[in-house]
């Protein structure tokens, strides 16, 4: 079912990519021969060329971009899927343009100009598809280009699911109510328009273009006689997985021969993502160890004269994996302190601590080492804390999903710390953040939680 309102979003998006492309084409010609900043070694082809060439080069990338579904507008797309779409578009089109570069024998061939045609375009393109879509959201949060939908269910999924749609009006999808056969005093507060079988009526009624199913996991027997009754209707149809309790992390889709995968617990972090973030991890430690040097050496010399013992204290801890290393800490207590006691929290006014350790875990200062366990690859400079292996046998049994953080590098700080939960806080809080952390990562939120923890990391009250 095609709507008036698609072909115009379709046809805006179709001639941002043709400017867009034009701008590349026009471009590289000109950053190769005419800017000056790459010697030109042969013949400079004639700007008359490029011109020639440009209705050409239009004509290939929207073959291009409609082949690699980039005219398959959908609202829920995500940056990613947009980035590598426009990735396979751009590179589709240079073969095509330089695959017809060769049949036609043309004069205007350089491989440079095609190096800087790909580049420019998939920066252009990409860019202008975001403001197109900046642009269409920011209508959308304010009511126009709005559609409608409605959602199976009455529970915590379905209650759920309302409320991300409020909270993401970007998408301009609008809930108009509920639909369910089970209902009962604890739905007083929604707005239920029906039951299943009335599905067709009521999507005819209200102009309805999607339909989330949001029913509990032990209720998807149902979900089957939901999607027959919605196939005598022209509608979209998504099912929400009712699986939180059994995800620790994100959720990934996957195709086997046929049968869609869901994955329950795989991590983010993996490929060029753990290479970025091991680079960053070591260009920033050896930066801080560089800029620190003073400091640490002022430390190393008062712990040693304040108190008989080492200057570092090495304490076992569990990290990627679940795999133990020693972290290492200024040392902050007697040098005998868990002779006797073992291994136990410590407390507030904690006797074991001397006078200058005090200090240093009130003040953070006491991490510091904890650089030279990043340059190792024994810890991340951003990621969940560690802790120890006699904590953990504990708390992986009576903390659900309490393992799922071990699937990243321990942190030096982290997501949960800058927060305020550290020391002696809720440790399901600490998880939820966590989760949060590994679920969300970014480089640019290793850089924000570097920069907060400059303010809201160091100095903390519940650090004994």
């Amino acid at each position: 079912m095609f709507k008036r309102r698609s072909q115009i979003l379709t046809a805006s998006f179709l001639l941002c990519d043709l400017f867009m492309t034009a701008l590349a084409w026009c471009g590289a010609y000109i950053v190769r021969f005419d800017a000056g900043w790459i010697p030109v070694t042969k013949a400079t082809p004639d700007w008359s060329l490029c011109w020639i060439n440009l209705p050409l080069v239009l004509l290939l990338s929207a073959v291009s971009f409609h082949v690699t579904g980039q005219y398959a507008i959908d609202r829920l797309r995500r940056l990613r899927e947009e980035v590598v779409g426009v990735l396979k578009g751009v590179t589709l089109l240079a073969l095509l343009v330089l695959a017809s570069t060769f049949f036609r024998h043309d004069p205007y061939e350089s491989r440079g100009v095609m190096a800087l045609f790909w580049v420019a375009a998939c920066f252009l393109v990409l860019t202008g598809r975001r403001f197109v879509w900046a642009g269409l959201r920011t209508l959308r949060s304010r009511g126009y280009n709005q559609s409608y939908c409605l959602i199976v269910g009455v529970g915590r999924v379905a209650r759920k699911t309302a409320r991300s749609l409020r909270k993401a009006n970007w998408m301009g999808i609008k809930n108009i109510g509920f639909v369910d056969d089970r209902t009962g005093p604890m739905c007083g507060d929604l707005d239920v328009l029906g039951s299943v079988a009335q599905l067709p009526q009521l999507i005819q009624q209200y102009a309805i273009e999607h339909v989330f199913i949001a029913l509990p996991l032990n209720r998807y027997a149902d979900a089957r006689r939901v999607f027959d009754v919605l196939s005598q209707s022209m509608v979209e149809v998504r099912l929400v997985a009712d699986v939180p309790n059994l995800a620790g992390l994100s959720l990934t889709t996957t195709n086997l021969d046929g049968l869609p995968i869901v994955g329950l617990r795989e991590s983010p972090h993996f490929g060029l993502n753990v290479v970025f973030k091991r680079v960053m991890d070591v260009i920033l430690a050896l930066i801080g160890l560089l800029v620190l040097s003073p400091l640490l050496s002022l430390l190393a010399v008062l712990v040693k004269l304040t108190s008989p013992g080492p200057v570092f204290y090495g304490q076992e801890r569990c990290g990627l994996n679940g795999r133990s290393f020693h972290m290492l800490k200024f040392r902050s207590m007697a040098a005998n302190a868990e002779q006797q006691t073992g291994a136990v929290w410590a407390v507030k006014n904690d006797a074991r601590r001397t006078l200058f350790g005090a200090f240093l875990r009130r003040t953070s200062l006491d991490e510091l080492p904890q650089l030279f366990n990043v340059l190792r690859g024994d810890m991340s400079l951003v990621g969940p804390r560690p802790e120890r292996p006699v904590f953990i046998q504990r708390f992986r049994k009576t903390i659900p999903n309490y393992m799922s953080r071990h699937c990243v590098k321990a942190g030096i700080t982290g997501w949960a710390q800058v927060h305020g939960w550290r020391g002696n806080t809720s440790l399901r809080k600490r998880l939820q953040y966590d989760l949060y952390y590994i679920t969300h990562w970014t480089p640019w939120l290793d850089l924000r939680i570097l920069w907060m923890t400059l303010f809201h990391g160091i100095i903390h009250r519940n650090a004994y």
